[in-house]
């Protein structure tokens, strides 16, 4: 008889056997809580802060592009909650992938796990066209000059394409990676090295502001502090939200962090709040020392300096930006070969990936693969574009580990790592009515006969969908709504009406109580909250980015059905129970079978990823070594 794992659509759902210890692994606990904390600011503190803030002061929000930032860190904040239980929960590296792949199954893992790959590959990409544009303003535009002369001669005219080949972030982003494949060690010296010398430069520039600022500067006549009004702040923060894209990083680091589940939630606490004021301050020194409307765009704080006549503090101003993108190029190289080897260390991609150097314990085939990519898609792409694209796939990741916390939260098994000196402490719920229904609702019957946790799970499939079609209406039929259009009230009440069910069907469930160093708050309330803004932000998306998106897709899941699929280490499991023993019926494992499988296991697969075996309705617990 075939086991139950056997099936197409149990294949696609099977979800990742975690190994008893949680804290095992193949590469180098060395990152202490400052190196998470560096590496969550540095991913933060780039590009965003010396360019983005220009940009959107002048154009779209004024001096309330503060406001457009804390608006931005409120929103990252709901996901970095979501992010913060799971990296107290589960030690691994590979972030928002292996987050799903322990509670929504392996399909939609891998689509996430793909999505984080393109985050991290558009991002660096990004960083490093930043980092040469910004050195090329820097020396009066003398680099796209030089290219437009003797290469290209002139602007290359074509959507998506870089204006010129910048060939310069070649060499930049082979100079990073050199340091990313030296070892963790190394690049948490380096982008700790960089960060820090970055956040000394936006002290220098909150305190020179300060004495330079102009008070009149936010309440220019005809503007005020706000001149472009509430719209003009709502659409600043879309854009400002993307300035804190990267502090997930921090979350691929679950296999080299020395105590990830109390580090990895306290950098990302330490990690937002640093941003949040660093951009609050450089926004503030900006628009205090110049009116918003003379801003550059381009290279907001050495121009402002400029127009003071402070040229001192115009390369002071240069230096810090130079650092911060480097920093920033350098968390991003970091953690995108680290999503690669989860990926491929569970079979879902190319096993060569995972392979690690024998010295520096860095998985040097993907950090080698990453930065080739990442230099093609740098010189070839145009910055813009780039972002737009690595919009899409961030959001996504951030809803669906969202939707993730809700429905392992009432996931009656799942209890990954406890808090230290909690054992057996759940509050005043059993652990045996973990996803039951709690006692004043029992009289449910239809939903108390259901399998405890099936209920919840599937509300919060059905809420993430009704959220969705919510922002879509919101956002596409917003003129209907403001003219009180009947066909546009009464779905929008609906939607609202099954949203509050959805949400009620959850609550009526009782929690999975288990101690952790961190947990989001007013669950599913909170990461409810988060999802819906993150579609609002994703509906605002120009369409061309979703047919990119769903070309990037297809590929992935061109990949995952013709190698993915089989070679994945659950599949691996079964087809080995399969071969070492040939069974009558689905129960019957004893004990004395139980060292013939260990040893097929071994022989076989000398590095298993799970000690559980599921084989028809038995269960086989053994340690493999």
């Amino acid at each position: 008889m075939e086991p139950t794992q056997t099936g197409f659509i149990a294949k696609l759902t099977r979800v990742k056997t975690l190994k008893s210890d949680l804290l095992e692994t193949r590469l180098n606990r060395c990152l202490g809580l400052v190196d998470l904390a560096f590496l969550g600011m540095g991913s933060m503190l780039g590009s965003g802060l010396y360019v983005l803030t220009g940009t959107v002061a002048k154009d779209t929000a004024g001096p309330a592009v503060i406001i457009c930032y804390l608006i931005a860190g409120f929103a990252s904040a709901l996901a970095a909650f979501s992010y913060a239980e799971f990296g107290a929960r589960v030690p691994k590296a590979g972030s928002s992938y292996v987050y799903t792949y322990v509670t929504m199954g392996e399909l939609i893992a891998f689509i996430i796990g793909w999505e984080v790959i393109l985050e991290y590959l558009v991002g660096s990409a990004s960083v490093a066209r930043a980092w040469s544009a910004y050195l090329d303003t820097l020396l009066n535009h003398r680099i796209s000059n030089f290219v437009y002369e003797h290469i290209t001669g002139g602007p290359i005219d074509v959507p998506f394409l870089a204006e010129y080949p910048d060939l310069f972030a070649i060499l930049v982003v082979a100079v990073v990676n050199t340091f990313v494949a030296l070892g963790a060690n190394v690049s948490a010296k380096f982008y700790s090295s960089c960060t820090a010398i970055n956040l000394f430069v936006i002290l220098f520039v909150f305190v020179v502001g300060m004495i330079y600022a102009e008070p009149s500067n936010w309440s220019l006549p005809g503007a005020g502090f706000a001149p472009f009004g509430i719209s003009g702040i709502m659409a600043g923060a879309a854009p400002c939200f993307y300035a804190y894209v990267g502090f997930d990083a921090i979350t691929t680091t679950g296999e080299e962090s020395k105590n990830p589940a109390k580090h990895i939630p306290r950098a990302l606490a330490i990690a937002l709040i640093v941003a949040t004021l660093s951009y609050v301050s450089v926004s503030a020194s900006v628009t205090l020392m110049v009116p918003y409307y003379d801003i550059d765009p381009e290279a907001a704080l050495p121009a402002a300096f400029d127009t003071l006549n402070l040229q001192w503090a115009k390369y002071i101003s240069g230096i810090g930006a130079i650092f911060g993108i480097t920093s920033s190029l350098t968390t991003f190289s970091f953690a995108l070969p680290r999503c690669f080897y989860a990926m491929a260390s569970d079979g879902l991609l190319f096993s060569k990936l995972a392979t690690l150097h024998p010295k520096s314990k860095v998985p040097i085939v993907a950090t080698l693969l990453s930065g080739c990519l990442v230099a093609i898609l740098a010189v070839i792409f145009d910055q813009n574009a780039l972002v737009e694209f690595l919009s899409i796939g961030t959001l996504l990741a951030y809803t669906v580990v969202a939707g993730c916390v809700i429905a392992i939260r009432y996931n009656p098994q799942f209890k990954g790592l406890k808090r230290e000196n909690a054992e057996g402490t759940h509050g005043d719920v059993s652990p045996a009515d973990f996803g039951r229904l709690k006692k004043r609702f029992r009289f449910l019957t239809f939903l108390d006969r259901i399998r405890p946790g099936f209920v919840a799970t599937t509300a919060t499939m059905i809420l993430i969908v009704l959220l969705f079609l919510t922002a879509l209406m919101v956002v596409h039929a917003s003129n209907a709504i403001i003219q009180r259009q009947a066909w546009a009230i009464i779905l929008l009440v609906l939607m609202l009406v099954l949203i509050i069910l959805s949400l009620s069907a959850i609550c009526i469930h009782h929690q999975n109580t288990t101690p952790l160093n961190s947990k989001v708050p007013f669950v599913p309330f909170l990461p409810a909250l988060g999802i819906f803004i993150n579609f609002i932000l994703m509906v605002n998306l120009d369409y061309v980015t979703w047919i990119r998106f769903g070309v990037w897709v297809t590929l992935g899941m061109t990949l995952y059905f013709t190698y993915g699929i089989r070679h994945s280490n659950e599949n691996r499991t079964v087809e080995v129970l399969d071969n070492a023993i040939n069974l009558p019926s689905e129960n019957s494992i004893s004990q004395d079978d139980v060292p013939l499988i260990q040893g097929n296991m071994t022989e076989e697969y000398p590095q298993p990823t799970s000690n559980n075996f599921t084989y028809g309705s038995t269960t086989v617990n053994q340690t493999l070594d």
